[in-house]
């Protein structure tokens, strides 16, 4: 994970950013780590990427066993 971009973000907006992609909404989740990591504004690709690897997290969180 690019722990760089998810770093700059607090931990209100990790959880929405979280919020937005367990619900499908990749565009707002994008737009707000854009808005919200601070400058340099960081690029497409590197919200792209941590999309995916969110993604990924919440659903493996989802169907880990003991949840």
């Amino acid at each position: 994970m690019d722990e760089g971009l998810w770093s700059r973000l607090s931990a209100e907006t990790r959880a929405e950013v979280d919020g937005h992609v367990a619900a499908g909404r990749t565009v707002r989740a994008i737009v707000v780590m854009r808005e919200r990591a601070g400058l340099p504004q960081p690029e497409l690709r590197d919200c792209v990427d941590l999309l995916a690897q969110r993604f990924t997290a919440l659903r493996e969180h989802a169907t880990a066993p003991g949840d």
